[in-house]
């Protein structure tokens, strides 16, 4: 599995883990679980982000070794 696929993969598992924590502190009323899930879901969007430059660089990357051999 391409790095790309695994920090998307990782990256929708933290955003929904974060979503849990977030909301079982909301019912809970636990403000630092529900911190906790904020910011887990920011480090899952990072991780998604950080996935998709990867592929579009080697996209790009792929492009550019076809035109100096094309």
């Amino acid at each position: 599995m391409k790095t790309s696929t695994k920090d998307k993969l990782k990256g929708s598992l933290h955003e929904m883990k974060g979503a849990i924590k977030e909301e079982v502190g909301k019912i809970t009323n636990d403000r630092d679980l529900k911190a906790e899930g904020k910011a887990e879901k920011k480090v899952g969007k990072v991780q998604q982000k950080i996935g998709h430059a990867k592929e579009a660089v080697a996209d790009l990357k792929g492009k550019l070794t076809e035109l100096k051999t094309g």
